[in-house]
């Protein structure tokens, strides 16, 4: 079993999403061992997308994720990150497929409605930045 970060960005979130995503997830048996409502200050976006300092892209996407709340959730499943990310669809939604969140709900690239972990070590990264080990239930 595999787990990963989703969170479902400030746009999500002010559009009333969080329960369809969460819908979703379930039915792509990612089961979720942790969930918080957080609003992130702009240091704390900044500390999370760190590895894309210098980015051109950095300043408006730490200023987005900063707006307003995110749900974050850990997931855990067979090959969890994969799954979640066909899930999510392409980051610019114009290249999303059909029936992935982000092809669903998106409005453009940056305002794509959810998060989640690229890699193994971005989820060992991510998950540790929003839970501690209390938090995260034990499957």
């Amino acid at each position: 079993m595999e787990r990963t970060l989703a969170i479902i960005k400030p746009d999500g979130v002010a559009r009333g999403f969080i329960g369809e995503i969460i819908r979703r997830l379930e039915k792509e048996d990612l089961s979720i061992l942790a969930v918080k409502m957080i609003w992130m200050t702009k240091e704390q976006a900044k500390g999370f997308y760190r590895v894309h300092a210098g980015k051109p892209f950095y300043e408006s996407v730490t200023d987005f994720m900063s707006s307003g709340p995110c749900v974050a959730m850990v997931l855990e499943g067979k090959d969890a990150i994969n799954v979640y990310r066909k899930l999510m669809g392409a980051t610019n939604h114009k290249e999303a497929a059909k029936g992935t969140i982000r092809h669903d709900y998106a409005t453009n690239i940056e305002k794509n409605v959810v998060h989640g972990s690229d890699s193994p070590q971005s989820a060992a990264f991510e998950i540790a930045y929003f839970f501690n080990e209390l938090e995260i239930f034990k499957s």
